[in-house]
Parts: structure tokens; sequence; C-alpha cells
């Protein structure tokens, strides 16, 4: 057992990575302390292949979403992988995207492109424009996201104070009925915002975004490819109507970008994606598309009951001890133990199946949840028992939660070494 008493800090007061490789790198995974996630490196970078492969099959240009690892590692996979590259990426938090140039990624032109995955809100303005000012050094550009016409309001104010007002490229964030964020297309407040982004100063219409949240319910590769359909309609139908509008303006000078980006896509629906799902669009597109996705390059159970993926594709696993035995203890009288992992290690999701997780290679799932430890239920009675001391790999319900919770991850990579020891440690982004 490595004994860490102390974590290194760096000058911004999150883990050290290279004292943390120190420690660790070539420590075998049977002397890590749990809880603890452990990522593997190779199925990391195939699934980010696998999905530059989609979306080239689908017919679009691809947008990774940063928020489930929050690493410049996992960052370079997404962007660059033996398919393909792209230099766009989708970030749910202003510390990811400040992160993103901390680690040089713009610099290098890794990333060209950020989008606040966010409506955009008024606090949040000055620190994207100082963020733009940084990106435009290296010919980088921000994104934002609006659903508002009191957005487009308050960028126009923001602009008209600055020395040199710039126009800001914005998505439409479009409601395909999932009531997550945006707005619906069809609504009159869909043409009040667009008639409000036409007129603005401050604003250029780039596209319209969607993401359909009800995917995560799909349990087939039809059902996902039904959602996609949606999402591309929902998109479609707000640029058509906006094109519309436009038309009625005559000769008004308006700033928008032609074709328009139809931005759609979540993990399922970006799994759906293919050259046979492409000729299901039966109607004529009024942009060009591009996929996003986020929780692909780690998944989990909830990815792997949409029956899109399975569980040699899960890159992430929580490593975790039993502590205690209670044999005869759970429901008609299967055995239970604690492990010292619960709430706080793996989120309290569950999915379809209302567990939280399940142990691999053993006949065992995480049934019940408190806040440090969780507890163990054998699927049936007569299975080979637990002893205190046992390690068990589990895999949870929601890479995104979980990722969140640790300060570092155990990188192996199957290519290596089988997955027994370290080979490298990444620090994720924390905070907002």
């Amino acid at each position: 057992m490595v004994i860490q008493t102390e974590t290194p800090l760096n000058l911004f007061g999150r883990p050290d990575k290279a004292a943390l490789c120190d420690a660790f790198v070539g420590r075998p995974l049977d002397g890590l302390r749990t809880p603890a996630i452990i990522v593997d490196r190779k199925l990391f970078a195939e699934n980010c292949a696998n999905m530059h492969k989609k979306a080239r099959d689908w017919g679009a240009s691809f947008r990774a979403h940063l928020k489930t690892h929050k690493t410049a590692e996992g960052t370079k996979y997404q962007l660059h992988s033996t398919e393909d590259q792209t230099h766009a990426v989708v970030v749910s938090t202003l510390l990811e995207a400040w992160e993103v140039v901390r680690a040089g990624l713009v610099a290098d032109s890794t990333v060209k492109d950020i989008l606040y995955g966010l409506p955009v809100g008024v606090n949040k303005v000055e620190d994207l424009s100082a963020l733009w000012k940084e990106m435009d050094k290296y010919g980088g550009v921000v994104r934002l996201m609006v659903d508002h016409p009191d957005q487009v309001k308050f960028l126009d104010e923001f602009e008209s104070k600055e020395e040199k007002p710039r126009r800001w490229s914005a998505f439409v964030k479009i409601n395909g009925g999932q009531n997550r964020a945006g707005i619906l297309p069809t609504s009159p407040e869909f043409l009040q915002l667009v008639g409000a982004i036409l007129k603005s100063s401050a604003v250029t219409l780039h596209g319209f975004y969607g993401h359909a949240g009800n995917a995560y319910g799909s349990t087939s590769l039809s059902e996902a490819s039904g959602f996609l359909s949606g999402e591309v309609h929902s998109v479609n139908t707000a640029a058509k109507i906006a094109l519309d509008l436009i038309s009625q303006l005559g000769e008004r000078e308006i700033s928008v970008t032609q074709p328009f980006v139809l931005s759609v896509g979540s993990t399922p629906t970006a799994h759906a994606a293919s050259a046979e799902t492409r000729k299901l669009l039966s109607e004529a597109l009024h942009g060009v598309l591009e996929l996003h996705a986020g929780n692909y390059p780690m998944l989990d159970l909830q990815q792997q009951h949409t029956s899109l993926i399975d569980q040699a594709h899960i890159s992430q696993k929580v490593r975790a001890t039993v502590v205690s035995y209670y044999p005869g203890r759970g429901t008609d009288g299967v055995d239970e133990a604690i492990v010292d992992a619960g709430a706080i290690a793996f989120s309290k999701d569950t999915g379809p199946s209302g567990l939280f997780g399940e142990v691999i290679g053993h006949p065992w799932v995480l049934a019940r949840m408190s806040q440090e430890h969780g507890i163990l239920a054998a699927k049936e009675k007569g299975v080979t028992p637990l002893k205190l001391g046992d390690v068990v790999d589990i895999i949870g319900q929601h890479a995104c939660l979980i990722a969140a919770a640790y300060p570092w991850y155990y990188i192996v990579d199957s290519n290596v070494d089988e997955r027994k020891r370290v080979v490298d440690v990444w620090v994720p982004w924390k905070g907002w």
C-alpha cells in the first residue's frame, strides 16, 4: 500500500502532476489507496477515434465536450486521434476554458474554437471577454450560447462601453422538447430572440445548438437514431425560420454565419451517427452539420444500457476495498458487504436498473449508498463470499459525476501492461 500522507500542490493550489507521477507511475494497482478512479488510456483513445469516425461518416464536423474528464491530456485525445482531428471544444465552466489556455492548448493550435456551453450569464461576460482577448492572440475564437433576448441586450451594452467593440459569435440554444435549456424554434419567443440578434451590433448568429438529453433513455440503435433525427429536425427548423426572417429584412445589413452551423449530439445520438443514419435525413438542410458529445471517452453503465456500447468499451472504473461483510442480510437472504466508496465516490445517480454500479468480474452490484461507503449486494444466493480486504473494481452509472469527485486519475494502458501498473496520472480541473 502506498501511504499518501500529504498531497503535493502546484502554484495554483492543485495536486502537482509531476510529484504524483513520481509517487505512483510504475506502481501496481493493488498498491493504490481506495477509493480510486482508474482510466485505461488505450480504451479512452479508441473511444475518441471511434467518435471521430462516426462524425466523418455522418458528414459532420466534430466538437468535443470536455466536461467529463476535464484534463489537458484527455483533451488532446479528443481532438487528435488515429481517425481524424478537430480544433473545436465545448466547456461547461469558465475554469475549464482558462485551463485549456493555461495548458498551452491554444498557443500550440490544438484548440482554436471554444464554446461556452451554458446560456451566457451577465456575470460571465467580462471573464469571457478576457478569455476572447487571450484566444485572439493565437487566432482563436470564443463562441457563446444564447436563448433569451436579454442576453443579447447585455452583450450589446457591454460592447458599447469597450474601446474597440467586437461581435460575439453565438449559437441559439434550441429546446427540442426536453426542457433542459433553450428555446422552442416554433415559439414567438424564438422570433423575438433571432430578431434581437439580427439587430444587434455585438452578436453574430453562428448557428443553432441542440442536445437531446432524453436520448440517454435509448435502448437500441433505432431509438438513438430517432433521437438524432429529432435533434437535426429541431435545429434545422430553427435555421429555416431564421432564414425566412432574414429574407423579410431585405437589404438591411445583418451579421450571420453562412451557412449556419447545425450542432447536435449527445453521446447516445452521436454513437448513432453513421453514413446509414445520414441517409435517413430526408429533409433539406439549412446549414452544415456539427456533431458534439462529451461522455464518450470514458463511458459508464448508463451508456451501456443504451446497448450502443458494451462494457469492453468503458475506460473508467472505481477501485474500492471491502471493509465488512454481512451473510444473508440482503433482500431474499443474499449476502451484503460494505466497501469504502460511497456517494461522494460514485454520485447518487442511478440508471433504469435502480443500481449505483456493477462489480466487474463478480456477481455483485452496488445497491445502496451512504456518503463515504457503499453497500454491495450479491446477485443471488450462494455466490462466492467476499473477504475483508478484497479489492473490487466497479463501473458506476454516470462517469461525469464520478470523475468530478477525484483529485486525480490513475492512468493505465492495456496496450502497455494489461492494466496492472500505473503509467500516468491526470489531474482534472476543479472549480467554476
